[in-house]
């Protein structure tokens, strides 16, 4: 699979709204009318989960219809289902902008540009993004937050960005 074919988690189906087969949707975009824009929303195998014909803002999301739902019963039948769009359907970031599952895979270099790693992962356990990089040398995976300070330098185009572990980054010892 290429960078731009994976496919990027935009939505999680909550089940049916109302009687007459609308769908509510959990958007994890900063538009959460922009599931409307993407085509086909996609299951995790690649195959179309979704279709959506119309939509409205709902509080965490979009309430809709879909091609594929004509009953209630259909839209709760769905709950749960996770919606997927490929890399490529985004438009390109800005300058100084990314995608954070762009970041994953890059190689993650020191300040003396020797590989340290590889981002395995973007997590947010609720602060902040960090990175999980797993080691070149093997062993557990260890976590960098996304901050300019610990990645000072993000190179996607050319696979790699410069991680800065805390120490190195003037954290100091506890007084």
């Amino acid at each position: 699979m290429t960078r731009d074919s994976r496919l990027i988690l935009v939505g999680q189906v909550g089940g049916g709204f109302g009687v007459r087969g609308e769908v509510r949707i959990t958007a994890f975009t900063a538009d959460p009318l922009a599931l409307t824009a993407y085509g086909p929303l996609l299951r995790a195998d690649g195959s179309v989960g979704l279709t959506l014909t119309s939509a409205r803002p709902d509080k965490n999301g979009v309430v809709g219809r879909a091609k594929e739902i004509a009953t209630k019963e259909e839209a709760d039948a769905l709950r749960g289902l996770k919606l997927h769009v490929p890399r490529d359907r985004f438009p390109e970031p800005e300058e100084d902008e990314f995608y954070l599952a762009d970041l994953i895979g890059l190689q993650a270099r020191d300040g003396e540009d020797a590989v340290i790693g590889t981002v395995k992962a973007v997590q947010n356990f609720g602060a902040d993004d960090m990175l999980e990089i797993a080691p070149a040398a093997g062993g557990p995976t260890w976590y960098l937050p996304f901050t300019r300070d610990a990645v000072p330098e993000v190179r996607s185009a050319d696979g790699w960005l410069r991680a800065l572990r805390p120490t190195e980054v003037g954290e100091r010892e506890p007084d």
